[in-house]
């Protein structure tokens, strides 16, 4: 639902010579009406955000045409790790949880997505689990910047004050950029079915 991502994308697609591609708004919480169905439809990091993630996987699924398949990627914040052990990035796991819970999200709908999916109608289900990790580079920057970008729902919420956020952000920051530490960005689930095709199984 953001134009300017958008906007970028299609700048980077006519810079890529991709004339193949076409970028719309839709917001996936309303009825599509006649838009069209496609072979493939791939949803990623989006089903946490949403009070209601079934209702949206029911209307994917109806964008599909018999015999297409979604493929969905979302997060399991609980999986989150770091080495060596770092309260503060403790509590950026559990203020992200608890931010996420207070707009009625699942931080933790990644090992729900299988079922979410059948209950849906799909079958020939399938799984996969990453989670990139490292001891240096930018993987160990993404938890500093999503604590900057969830500030103010964090304070606004009343999870934290804006003074203990900022000292957060400190810590967390000063232990990404400590040499040899560990972070990891939460667990991705992947999950994926296909429509059973008219008259199939």
């Amino acid at each position: 639902v953001d134009e300017t991502k958008l906007r970028l994308a299609r700048a980077e697609a006519a810079d890529a010579g991709a004339d193949n591609v076409e970028f719309r708004y839709e917001d996936v919480t309303r009825p599509a009406g006649s838009r069209g169905r496609f072979d493939l439809v791939y949803a990623r990091f989006l089903l946490t955000h949403l009070p209601d993630p079934a209702e949206v996987v029911g209307r994917l699924v109806g964008r599909l045409e018999p015999g297409g398949v979604l493929v969905v990627e979302d997060i399991d914040c609980s999986g989150h790790f770091c080495h060596p052990d770092s309260p503060a990035f403790r509590d950026y796991v559990a203020l992200y949880s608890a931010a996420a819970r207070a707009r009625g999200a699942d931080p933790d709908i990644g090992p729900r997505l299988p079922s979410l999916l059948a209950r849906a109608g799909l079958r020939q289900l399938g799984m996969d689990v990453v989670q990139p990790a490292g001891f240096d580079g930018e993987v160990k920057r993404i938890g500093p910047i999503t604590l900057e970008a969830i500030g103010e729902a964090v304070v606004a919420a009343g999870l934290a004050t804006a003074d203990r956020l900022a000292r957060l952000l400190d810590d967390l920051s000063r232990f990404a950029d400590t040499e040899g530490t560990v972070l990891s960005i939460p667990r991705v689930v992947q999950a994926w079915g296909r429509r059973p095709a008219a008259g199939g199984p």
